[in-house]
């Protein structure tokens, strides 16, 4: 991409999206960490770089750029097309439940389904009056738990994970939406360093299988693949969950867990197990909702090994 020559012949906004579609188009990108098409890709970018807000109407398109500007937002797209960087990491922004998070490279980039449900407060699934602990677990940028503060905003608030990478953009998130007061951290491998009660647990762990692993689109590789892995089947890290939050839920507690496409086979290793498979208006899959009574009833089947693990989903990250 010659720069110099490009940004010569293309003068508005217009003109940069429209060209931007073009190349993003030609070389095949990956959409998956915030938008779904090119031109929601590349005007992201564009807006980001102009220092415009997201809701800016549709006539600026018709305005013309300035040389510095020009080359800046063709350096932003370069970086897209040719190291296949999410927009997320380019622009250091991501949206979760309508709120801004920081992210970069040490975070997974926002994207889970679980926003609608904490947008409804967790109703049906949690029984309680009000939650007054809730554990993000696997917590990376914080943005699940931070968004429980906001809808439960006298809810103390821990998220927790075992990368202190993760947790040092958790902390620039919970200063960002300055939420200290009730929101903490806790480095921690899973369950190990956890100490008390909660009402809600909610985690979107590791749940990628090998293969699928494998052959990822080169765009997740630019995120911690610690985040992503999660063993064979994708159930190493769904499993030690589900075998140890009894013993850190209330008694009208609830496990809000993110399994994705892992879930059809963590459905057919125990059959036995009615694990609440949650339904969105929004699109989303593989979230399930499970309380403490339930998995007390279960224990004795979530303890043994996984009866079957032969099923091969569709990836879908």
């Amino acid at each position: 991409m010659d720069i110099d020559t490009i940004a010569a012949q293309l003068h508005t906004i217009r003109d940069f999206l429209r060209f931007a579609v073009s190349r993003f188009r030609a070389a095949g990108l990956y959409y998956g960490h915030g938008t779904d098409n090119a031109w929601d890709e590349a005007l992201v970018i564009m807006l980001h770089e102009l220092h415009l807000p997201h809701d800016i109407g549709d006539e600026v398109l018709a305005a013309r750029l300035l040389d510095e500007e020009k080359k800046a937002i063709l350096d932003a797209f370069q970086r897209r097309i040719e190291n296949r960087i999410p927009v997320a990491y380019l622009t250091r922004e991501a949206w979760f439940c309508g709120l801004s998070f920081y992210v970069d490279e040490r975070v997974l980039i926002p994207r889970s389904p679980i926003a609608e449900l904490i947008e409804k407060r967790f109703q049906p699934w949690y029984q309680g009056e009000y939650p007054d602990r809730i554990l993000d677990l696997c917590a990376g940028s914080g943005c699940i738990g931070i968004a429980c503060a906001y809808a439960f905003p006298d809810a103390e608030v821990l998220l927790s994970d075992i990368s202190p990478d993760a947790l040092d953009v958790a902390w620039i998130n919970i200063n960002r939406h300055r939420v200290q007061e009730t929101v903490s951290v806790c480095e921690s491998d899973l369950f190990d360093n956890i100490a008390g009660l909660f009402d809600i647990i909610v985690c979107n762990p590791p749940y990628v299988d090998s293969d699928d692993f494998a052959d990822m689109p080169a765009e997740y590789r630019h995120e911690p693949a610690a985040a992503l892995a999660s063993g064979e089947y994708g159930l190493d890290h769904p499993l030690a969950i589900l075998r140890r939050a009894a013993d850190y839920l209330t008694e009208d507690g609830v496990l809000v867990l993110e399994v994705g496409n892992s879930g059809a086979r963590l459905e057919a290793a125990y059959p036995g197990i009615d694990f609440n498979w949650i339904e969105f208006e929004r699109g989303g899959h593989g979230v399930l909702a499970i309380s403490r009574l339930e998995l007390d009833e279960y224990a004795d089947q979530l303890a043994l090994p996984p009866e079957t693990t032969e099923l091969e989903p569709e990836y879908d990250v």
